[in-house]
């Protein structure tokens, strides 16, 4: 089966997991059935899709007719026979327990069409083992999809011990259909790479605090604010659920041995039923209380070491086991949990070496199988690191005119360097480490001799950038010195942006809020989808623009309008920032990527020493008239002496394009 042959999905299951699937999987255009094994149960999941639909066009990101038809697809079963009729592709999504999952496939092969593919939404569970009780085993793999499936970017796509490669690509294919990222696991392997990675985690900042070596808020405060993770071990465990976490580590205690057994302090919660948020209480307490306080001043340089020395036993195991290679890993958990880094590129900031002495000292220390460093670990040590501890500054083709950058994808096409921000996983926010790497990738377009203009953009459609990152700058310590070279980072960075030579132009496509739309603000035109939303949202935050953001807004759009924006502190629509002369264009979400490489392209093809002096001149009168009058009357007798100036007027008098060289 082919791609284009897919046209009708089931979906098997209609809880949390199950509708969100079959939204994600309407949207795309396929049809959908939905199936739960009571009336109740489906209809709830098909009233959860027409709530989130509407959510969605009320925040125009679908439009109100395109909501309609993709509920229209839905249709809601609770007979299984029906239900299967039509499948193309069977989603599984019953709950995580291997003999219940068995039960319903005993079931399914009895009605599903013969060339239908068979995939499971499962967390940890063997693909293999639920392979092997149907009719195809080769046309049978793992789906995981991570909640909500709507705002979740990543699938893993896992294959079984007789899955083919067929299903794998046609899996990887319908899973980019969806608008999501698919991460190849290549072997059956208990919790695949993300929970492979978090729920080890969880488990050692549980073993840290049961042997009295830390306290929770230490951990917590390590994690949060020293390593950057989105939340603190026991934060994150509470919101997820401690039995989740609990069952999949079980699970791996189970099928990978002793190094997996879960703390005392994770089987006690289980055991008296606290189990987070979802029942009140957990590791905090969320109803007499107010959840996790995580203190910002607890960090424990212990702590970080013994948990980043168990997250990279954990990678190694699996890139040592060929489950997945370390780019796909840090692929995966950077869109699957949230991290700043992946965990592979995390390790080798902190040092293998150093690293495996770590878990050494432990072993010795405790005799605990988990801190046993497995032999790739050691390989990796001896190799500089998971990524081969090059850094030299080339790309992938060695070709150093471009870097090939952890947080940006640049690349020249048809004279056009495009600087796409990618951390789709973090709404694109800025990092001081994408503030290093811009400056770089500017300074390295600057001097390319084919680039005649820069597009920017951010990945993916829910954000062109949504600001700072500051999270992970928080993780740096906030001290006031620190943050005033923070700014100035910034500030120069933009600055470097602005004053290139070639014309800027960025295109906004969803969020576009504080240091992203500093960073717009640096671009000499700005293109927005129509879905897009736009502030300065820091003065709710008690801060301020501090990225040139008070300077650069109030030239663009005068003072009055840069006051409004910045100190109330509102979203504006793109319209709305049209009206004011901050956006130059406002398109159709889906003719934002043609139309910004289109304006990009009509700028990369204009004369571009006409255009140096051009910004020069503009930038020179801001402060000083006279001075930038000068440097007008500098450049026009400059360009007087060019081909490029005989080249235009040629093509002028005989009515054709000119094709300008810059000469």
């Amino acid at each position: 089966m082919q791609l284009e042959d897919v046209q009708h999905v089931t979906v098997l299951g209609a809880g949390n997991m199950g509708h969100g699937i079959a939204e994600v999987a309407a949207l795309a255009g396929y049809d959908v059935a939905l199936r739960d094994i009571e009336e109740e149960f489906v209809q709830d999941g098909y009233d959860q899709i027409e709530w989130s639909l509407g959510k969605l066009a009320e925040k125009d990101r679908i439009g109100d007719d395109e909501a309609e038809a993709t509920l229209d697809r839905v249709e809601a079963y609770v007979d299984l026979e029906e239900s299967l009729a039509e499948a193309d592709v069977v989603v599984e999504v019953v709950p995580e327990k291997m003999a219940i999952k068995k039960d319903v496939y005993d079931e399914v092969v009895e009605y599903a069409p013969e060339e239908a593919v068979f995939v499971t939404n499962t967390s940890s569970l063997s693909i293999t083992e639920l392979s092997e009780v149907t009719d195809r085993p080769e046309r049978f793999c793992g789906m995981h999809f991570f909640n909500p499936p709507v705002r979740m970017d990543l699938v893993e796509v896992i294959s079984g011990k007789h899955t083919s490669e067929d299903t794998l690509e046609l899996i990887e294919g319908l899973a980019e259909s969806m608008g999501k990222t698919p991460v190849r696991v290549r072997k059956d392997s208990p919790g695949f790479i993300v929970n492979r990675i978090l729920v080890p985690l969880m488990n050692e900042a549980a073993w840290i605090v049961e042997s009295g070596d830390a306290t929770m808020e230490a951990v917590d405060s390590t994690t949060k604010f020293d390593m950057g993770l989105p939340m603190g071990s026991f934060e994150l465990a509470d919101q997820v659920g401690i039995d989740v976490g609990y069952h999949v580590l079980d699970y791996m205690h189970e099928t990978l041995g002793e190094a997996y057994r879960p703390c005392p302090l994770l089987v006690e919660k289980v055991e008296a039923e606290t189990l987070g948020k979802k029942t009140g209480s957990g590791f905090y307490d969320y109803e007499d209380g107010e959840g996790a306080q995580i203190p910002s001043d607890a960090i424990d340089g212990d702590v970080r070491k013994r948990l980043l020395a168990v997250m990279a036993n954990e990678v190694a195991g699996l890139i040592g086991n060929d489950v997945a290679d370390a780019p796909a890993i840090d692929r995966a958990v950077m869109l699957g949990a949230g991290f700043p880094d992946g965990p592979a590129k995390l390790a080798d900031g902190e040092g293998l070496d150093e690293l495996v002495d770590v878990l050494d000292d432990l072993r010795e220390e405790t005799g605990e199988a988990r801190y046993e460093a497995t032999d790739y670990l050691r390989e990796a040590a001896e190799a500089g690191g998971f990524h081969g501890g090059t850094d030299d500054g080339e790309d992938a083709e060695g070709d150093d005119a471009l870097a090939d950058y952890d947080t940006l994808n640049v690349a020249v096409e048809n004279r056009v360097g495009h600087v796409e921000i990618d951390r789709p996983h973090r709404m694109n926010t800025i990092s001081g480490e994408l503030l290093d790497e811009l400056a770089d990738a500017i300074d390295r377009l600057d001097e390319h001799d084919e680039v005649r203009a820069i597009l920017l953009s951010g990945a993916g459609d829910r954000a062109f950038s949504a600001g700072a990152d500051v999270q992970s700058m928080a993780a740096g310590g906030a001290e006031p010195i620190s943050a005033v070279e923070l700014s100035r980072q910034g500030q120069q960075t933009f600055g470097k942006l602005e004053a290139s030579d070639s014309p800027v132009v960025a295109a906004i496509d969803g969020y576009c809020l504080g240091g992203g739309m500093e960073l717009a603000t640096a671009a000499d035109m700005r293109i927005a989808s129509d879905r897009s939303e736009l502030g300065q949202p820091e003065h709710d935050l008690g801060l301020l623009p501090g990225w040139g953001g008070t300077q650069r807004l109030a030239r663009i759009v005068g003072e009055g309008r840069a006051k409004e924006i910045i100190f109330t502190a509102e979203r504006y629509e793109a319209e709305t920032l049209a009206d004011y002369g901050f956006v130059n264009e406002v398109v159709p979400g889906e003719e934002l990527a043609e139309r910004g490489r289109e304006l990009a392209e009509s700028l990369a093809a204009g004369p571009p020493i006409a255009q140096k002096y051009t910004k020069r001149a503009m930038h020179a009168g801001r402060t000083d008239g006279e001075a930038g009058l000068e440097v007008e009357a500098m450049g026009f007798g400059h360009v007087m002496n060019t081909d490029d100036l005989m080249e235009g007027v040629t093509a002028f008098m005989g009515d054709g394009e000119p094709e300008f060289e810059g000469k």
